[in-house]
C-alpha cells in the first residue's frame, strides 16, 4: 500500500489513530494540523511557569489503546506511563456532605451506605450490574460496528439478546431509569452527570447512558505527565510508523475531482493530491463548508438546537484551602434541573452550575498538601453558541463568581487574588474548532435515536472518510480513538476492493 497517498485533515486523536494504524500497514500518511502540536480537544494551555491540560482530564477503555498500540506493532506501557485510581472521584453538595467512588466496587458500596443508608447501597449494586448489562449488549453491535442501526441492533442480539436490549431501556430517559434505583435525589444527580459526558442532558439523554458507570468502574487511568502526553504517543509513533505530520498547516479545502475526494488545498495555496482523504473535524464543520463547498454535501447538517454542551472552563494555578481535593471532584448545584434548562432551553449559563474541577498535582492515594500554587482545571456547563453570541465579559465575569461561589460552599477556597489563569468559553472554543458553535462533543444524545444519527466513517463522497468524536461511536477520548480504528478500517476495505 506504499503508493497510496492518506491525507489526514485534524491531528485530534481520531485523526491520529487513523493516522497511526495506515502508516502501520504501509500508506503514506500525511497529517496537516493547524495547531503547532497534535491533540486537537486533547490540548494544553500554558498556566504560570506550567503548562496543564485543558480538554479531557480521563482516560477509560485502556483496552482501546492496548490494541491499537498492539495493531502497530508496540505495548502501550512502553510508551506511556499508566496508574490506575483508586478513587474515581470526590463529590461534594455541601461543606458537609461528600461521597468518594472508588474502582472497588465493594467499597464504593459501603461509601454510598454510609452516606445515604444500606437500601442506597444494595439499590447501588444493582444499577452497577444493569449498566454492566448495558454495555456488554451494546459493546460488539454497536460500540465496534461500523454502521449500527436499531434494526442491525435487534438482529444481531437475535432471540437470546432481545431480553437484555429491553432491560437497557432504549425508550426510556437517563434521569427516569435512575429514579427506579435511587431514592436519594444526590446520587440520583451524581449518576445522573453522566449524560454530560457525552454532552448531553440527563433530562434528555437515554437511559442506556449508564454505561458509563460500568465503564469508569473497569478503570479510571491517570497518565503521568498529563493527558496530552497519550496524543504525543500516537504522533510519535506514527511518525515511526512513517507518516509525516506538518503542523500549523490549516487545510482551506478538501479538493474533489470527478466526484471524488483527491486531495487539500492549504491556506497557503499548496495543494496536497491524495488517493483519500481522513478528515478529523467536526462533523457540522464539514456540512458547513467550512473545508470547502465541493464536500459539504457528504455531511449531514447539524441544527444549533441539537448541539451538544459547551464549556466555560478557568485553567488556574492558585493556592487552595478548606477542602481535600482528589485528582477529579465534582461539586454540584442545587437545582439540577434548573441548571439544564438554563443551558438548553434559555441558552444561558446557570446561574449555580455544577463544577467540575481537576487538580491536576494531586493524585489519588493520598489527600496531597501544598502550601504553594497548584494547578487546578475547573469547568462549568454552557450553551454552544459561540457563533451566535459570545457572552460578553461581564456575563462572563459572573459565571466564574457562581461557580466558585459553588466551590466556597462546599468549603473549596480558591486564592484568586494571586492565580494564573486562562479562561476559555465557547467562543474561544468556536474558534479553536470551527463550525461548531463551541459544542465539545458534536450531537448531543437526546431521545433514544440520536446516536444511531451520528456519521459513519465513510461518507457519500468516494475517498472520503471522517473521523473524531462527532462521528460513530461518539465523544470521549476511546470513542474518538475507536472512529479513527473504524476510518482506517473502511479506507483499507475499500482499497483492497479496488
Amino acid at each position: 500500500m506504499r503508493n497510496r497517498r492518506v491525507a489526514v485533515v485534524g491531528a485530534g486523536i481520531g485523526g491520529l489513530v487513523a493516522a497511526l494504524e495506515l502508516a502501520a500497514r504501509g500508506f503514506e500518511v500525511v497529517v496537516l494540523e493547524q495547531a503547532q502540536a497534535p491533540g486537537g480537544k486533547m490540548r494544553e494551555t500554558p498556566i504560570a511557569a506550567a503548562r496543564i491540560d485543558a480538554g479531557p482530564t480521563v482516560l477509560t477503555m485502556r483496552w482501546v489503546f492496548d490494541e491499537i498500540f498492539a495493531t502497530a506493532g508496540a505495548v502501550l506501557s512502553d510508551h506511556l506511563e499508566l496508574r490506575r485510581a483508586e478513587v474515581l472521584a470526590r463529590h461534594a453538595w455541601s461543606g458537609t456532605e461528600r461521597l468518594d467512588l472508588y474502582a472497588d466496587l465493594g467499597r464504593s458500596a459501603d461509601a454510598i451506605g454510609a452516606f445515604a443508608g444500606a437500601g442506597e447501597a444494595r439499590r447501588f449494586l444493582e444499577f452497577s450490574a444493569r449498566a454492566r448489562t448495558v454495555y456488554r449488549t451494546l459493546e460488539g453491535p454497536f460500540i465496534r460496528s461500523a454502521r449500527p442501526s436499531p434494526l442491525g441492533l435487534t438482529r444481531t442480539a437475535g432471540m437470546k439478546g432481545l431480553g437484555d436490549l429491553w432491560r437497557i431501556s432504549p425508550f426510556t430517559t437517563l434521569w427516569r431509569a435512575l429514579g427506579q434505583h435511587f431514592h436519594d435525589p444526590r446520587l440520583r444527580q451524581l449518576f445522573g452527570r453522566y449524560a454530560t459526558y457525552c454532552g448531553s442532558s440527563p433530562f434528555q439523554a437515554p437511559a442506556t447512558l449508564m454505561l458509563v458507570a460500568h465503564v469508569e468502574q473497569e478503570g479510571v487511568w491517570l497518565v503521568e505527565g498529563g493527558m496530552h502526553r497519550i496524543a504525543l504517543a500516537l504522533a510519535t509513533l506514527a511518525t515511526a510508523r512513517g507518516a509525516t505530520f506538518r503542523y500549523g498547516a490549516e487545510v482551506a479545502e478538501v479538493v474533489t475531482h470527478g466526484e471524488r475526494a483527491t486531495g487539500l488545498r492549504l491556506a497557503s495555496g499548496e495543494h496536497i493530491d491524495a488517493d483519500a482523504v481522513i478528515v478529523n473535524a467536526d462533523v457540522a464543520a464539514v456540512a458547513a463548508g467550512r473545508l470547502g463547498a465541493g464536500i459539504a454535501p457528504a455531511a449531514t447538517p447539524l441544527a444549533p438546537g441539537a448541539r451538544s454542551l459547551s464549556a466555560v472552563t478557568w485553567a488556574v494555578a492558585a493556592r487552595t484551602e478548606g477542602f481535600p481535593l482528589q485528582r477529579h471532584n465534582v461539586f454540584f448545584s442545587r437545582d439540577y434541573p434548573a441548571e439544564f434548562e438554563a443551558i438548553f432551553q434559555r441558552g444561558q449559563i446557570p446561574a449555580e452550575p455544577t463544577v467540575y474541577v481537576c487538580a491536576q498535582d494531586r493524585g489519588d492515594r493520598e489527600i496531597a498538601t501544598t502550601s504553594g500554587p497548584e494547578r487546578l482545571l475547573c469547568l462549568v456547563n454552557a450553551p454552544a453558541l459561540g457563533d451566535v453570541r459570545a457572552f460578553d465579559a461581564n456575563e462572563i465575569s459572573r459565571a466564574e463568581e457562581h461557580a466558585f461561589g459553588v466551590l466556597a460552599r462546599c468549603g473549596l477556597h480558591v486564592d484568586r487574588t494571586q492565580t494564573n489563569c486562562v479562561v476559555t468559553t465557547p467562543a474561544d472554543f468556536e474558534r479553536l474548532f470551527p463550525g461548531t458553535g463551541g459544542a465539545l462533543y458534536g450531537r448531543a444524545s437526546h431521545g433514544w435515536n440520536a446516536s444511531f444519527q451520528r456519521a459513519d466513517a465513510r461518507t457519500r463522497l468516494p475517498g472520503l472518510y471522517l473521523a473524531g468524536g462527532s462521528v460513530h461511536p461518539g465523544p470521549g477520548v476511546p470513542m474518538a480513538a475507536l472512529s479513527g480504528r473504524l476510518a482506517a478500517k473502511a479506507l483499507l476495505e475499500d482499497a483492497r476492493a479496488v
